[in-house]
């Protein structure tokens, strides 16, 4: 698709959106056309064409002995050097989503490595098992290969999972850690059956853009235009031949998150912690095959802080009212400046 063309769509669809965004996520879903991406162009499962905030390089790995490429963004820090930030994305999103905390990052004086996993966004997605463990060491390689030994990293959602076990296996390597509502604060495999992957698979294939789309504005209190682009980039592969490659990957790291809890992992954190929670957050994991009764006493965002806060011993916890499941996204500024804020002070 054409630059000039791509740039007409878009804002053809902001205006579209804009008079959406000040209702209720289930009035949007409801005045939203069927399909706001009919002439946009399908993407590939490595997302070739979709632009990322700042360039991208590739890390040579492996997964489950598959070869992979993991793809990341290196950002320097503007002015005195402090140290460096790791990021680690949730499932449904790709580190492009973190553009406005790398900047915000950066001008303070960090550098910034906002990897995709291996399995996400521009990375490889191999057809293998997926495990917390090797998504970390395939991060550790990465800044091995960079000369960096140490690292405060900033998780959110499935990230946090990720995060947590990236902070128990390399703890010489963590300074801080910021846990923003991180998955994995409740042991899913309690109550959620197991699933097999090819009643999965058939779910993911099952998905249109307009229940993606209200899937996604359960994460945010308020939707914005600007949420779009998640919805864009998914409904792009959705149109390409790539999508039941796609679709698999999300079964198999559907499986990591339902079968490897972390929640055990959180009284061994000795570094710093800081938990920022969105208030309005009721994520649940695997939520359509909860039986109901489960389902209300799951995804309690202020409660699961509190308790995470009381279980690891050196952790501060950070409410913010009125934002839901990705707080770096919904209210940028006040989360870049109370990660600093954390990252600036002295350890004890």
């Amino acid at each position: 698709m054409k630059l000039i063309h791509v740039l007409a769509v878009v804002a053809i669809l902001t205006g579209l959106l804009a008079s959406c965004a000040n209702q209720s996520s289930s009035n949007a879903t409801a005045s939203a056309p069927a399909s706001l991406y009919a002439n946009a162009a399908p993407l590939d499962l490595r997302l070739s064409a979709w632009p990322y905030p700042y360039p991208t390089k590739e890390f040579k790995t492996s997964l489950q002995g598959t070869p992979a490429s993991m793809v990341y963004m290196d950002v320097a820090a503007k002015g005195k050097h402090k140290g460096v930030v790791l990021l680690f994305h949730g499932k449904n999103f790709s580190s492009d989503y973190w553009a406005p905390t790398i900047a915000g990052l950066t001008q303070a004086g960090y550098r910034v490595i906002a990897p995709d996993q291996i399995g996400f966004g521009k990375s490889s997605k191999p057809n293998v098992p997926y495990h917390f463990d090797d998504l970390a060491a395939n991060t550790k390689a990465l800044l091995k290969s960079l000369g960096i030994h140490q690292v405060s990293v900033i998780a959110n959602s499935m990230g946090g999972m990720v995060g947590i076990r990236f902070a128990r296996l390399y703890p010489q390597t963590v300074q801080k850690l910021v846990l923003e509502n991180p998955l994995g604060l409740e042991d899913y495999s309690k109550d959620i059956p197991p699933q097999q992957n090819d009643n999965l698979l058939k779910l993911e294939m099952a998905q249109t853009e307009t229940s993606y789309r209200r899937f996604l504005q359960s994460y945010f209190p308020t939707w914005q235009p600007a949420y779009e682009k998640f919805v864009e980039v998914y409904v792009r592969v959705q149109k390409g031949p790539d999508y039941p490659a796609y679709a698999m990957t999300s079964v198999l790291t559907y499986q990591m998150i339902a079968e490897k809890p972390v929640v055990n992992d959180l009284p061994e954190l000795k570094m710093p912690v800081l938990l920022i929670i969105g208030q309005k957050d009721r994520t649940v994991f695997g939520r359509r095959f909860a039986p109901p009764e489960a389902v209300k006493s799951l995804g309690n965002f202020p409660e699961l802080g509190k308790k995470a806060q009381a279980t690891i011993p050196y952790a501060k916890l950070v409410p913010i009212d009125n934002v839901g499941h990705v707080p770096h996204v919904e209210v940028p500024d006040l989360f870049v400046t109370t990660v600093v804020q954390f990252l600036n002070q002295a350890k004890n």
